[in-house]
């Protein structure tokens, strides 16, 4: 296995957060199936005027041009991770809509991602990727191609008429230029030397900020909210029964290095998978990951976030086929609150992961496992706590996608109705499974930014810290 180049440990444990009430738990809402059909969705309440980026506070103006602290994980290494520190005063932006977002990035949302002016982006109020050019909200109709719509998609891929194939034909093809027309308008591009920081209360609603090809961008304080994918698909072979499969992240890393994804909150708000229709005999899914770190990026660090009530979370790796990953998807996770989701947190390929501090709330019928360990993957779980719900146990929280190794150390569990206690999570698992993971990943980290907090104090710390509107703002 490969060894990271060694980094002192800093000694003392920075904090630039200020706590902040715990955001509460949308409730359930409409469906994407409903906004399919209806066009009744209000735009959001405007904020504001923008304000001038003179406007900002001092503390906001010092917060936005902060850099990854040195040693602060695998995005620290190399060059390190400093976004848009070096932005210019024509380079520092506030902005309240979608059209502004696009603008401050570069100004074409197709272009903008080779955009590499060093860049401020200082996200004031609601900003909703389905924001049409007269500031109204669009749904997914005015996105479907002519040729799609779900009752014909229904009808036309209907297991017991089309069989177990994958679609294919004019309806399929009219869903696929649908999606087109979404991903133009909903993935909002982001170039390298970027930093992208909310205001207090900011949330990015509807889109995917895509970090694709690009290096040196960070991500701050900001809610992430109901990614949705209008036209998801069908597909037949997907496990025994077949599954719906959808395509948008809140946000996507790909191909890219030196990230660094702090302080956010990442939500399915009024929209969650849970509200979905059943079709087909298979739960409709409209989302994808919260965060995913794919196709051979690399050097990523995702500290304080906040994860609320999701199914899938965190994929590091898209595929188990051995080719460009392999030496890449190194990652480091810490404090960070994963609270009621459902399964990959994350889930692993090929990169060497560092997972230390994080805070776990488990529970759900529904619940599939934490940390997936997955091809040729090499991940380092230190000192994170695993508040288990009813029918949760230690064996559940690893599950073996074709990985061999994992180390662990020093976690804790609170199981349901129990006092909290350490767990050997590679034991627990090997005993109600076969074949066995190796406890030793191969490898030990070293770039971490301060001392690594005993497990039973991690809830205490990480709970009310994690996610956005933490920093002062």
């Amino acid at each position: 296995m490969r060894r990271i180049a060694a980094s002192a440990a800093l000694i003392t444990l920075t904090l630039t957060v200020a706590p902040a009430p715990a955001a509460a738990h949308a409730p359930a809402g409409t469906s994407v199936t409903a906004a399919l059909s209806s066009s009744a969705r209000s735009a959001p309440a405007r904020s504001a005027p923008a304000l001038s980026p003179l406007a900002l506070s001092p503390l906001a103006r010092q917060l936005g041009r902060q850099t990854l602290p040195a040693g602060d994980g695998w995005a620290s290494a190399g060059p390190g991770t400093t976004g848009g520190s070096t932005a210019t005063a024509d380079q520092v932006h506030v902005v309240t809509t979608r059209a502004e977002l696009v603008a401050a990035l570069g100004g074409d949302n197709a272009t903008n991602a080779t955009n590499n002016t060093p860049k401020i982006v200082y996200v004031k109020g609601t900003i909703d990727g389905f924001e049409g050019r007269d500031g109204t909200l669009l749904d997914c109709t005015d996105l479907a191609d002519p040729g799609y719509s779900l009752q014909a998609y229904l009808a036309t891929y209907d297991p017991a008429v089309w069989g177990r194939v994958a679609p294919s034909g004019p309806v399929e093809e009219a869903r696929v230029r649908s999606v087109t027309n979404q991903t133009r308008h909903t993935q909002i591009n982001v170039g390298a030397n970027t930093t992208v920081i909310g205001l207090r209360g900011a949330r990015l609603a509807g889109l995917t900020l895509m970090i694709d090809r690009v290096s040196n961008v960070i991500v701050r304080n900001i809610t992430f909210d109901d990614a949705r994918d209008c036209f998801p698909a069908w597909s037949p072979t997907d496990g025994e029964t077949g599954n719906w499969n959808s395509q948008y992240d809140q946000i996507s890393v790909r191909r890219s290095e030196n990230v660094w994804i702090e302080h956010n909150t990442f939500t399915d708000g009024d929209n969650p998978d849970s509200a979905q229709p059943v079709h087909f005999g298979r739960p409709y899914q409209v989302h994808d990951g919260a965060l995913d770190i794919t196709h051979t990026a690399s050097l990523v660090t995702a500290a304080w976030n906040r994860f609320d009530g999701r199914d899938k979370l965190m994929l590091i790796g898209s595929s188990n086929t051995v080719g460009p990953d392999v030496g890449r998807l190194d990652v480091t996770l810490h404090h960070n609150l994963f609270d009621g989701s459902l399964q990959r947190l994350p889930r692993v390929r090929f990169g060497q992961v560092d997972l230390y501090n994080n805070a776990y709330r488990l529970a759900g019928d529904d619940f599939e496992y934490a940390i997936g360990v997955g091809v040729q993957s090499a991940v380092y779980a230190e000192n994170n706590h695993f508040t288990l719900g009813t029918g949760i146990t230690a064996a559940d929280l690893l599950y073996d996608w074709g990985g061999t190794a994992i180390t662990t150390r020093g976690n804790w569990i609170t199981p349901a109705g129990g006092l909290p206690r350490p767990v050997d999570l590679v034991a627990a698992y090997n005993a109600g499974h076969d074949p066995d993971l190796s406890p030793d990943a191969g490898w030990t980290p070293t770039m971490r930014h301060g001392p690594v907090l005993p497990a039973p104090l991690v809830p205490l710390v990480v709970g009310p810290l994690a996610g956005a509107d933490r920093l002062p703002l």
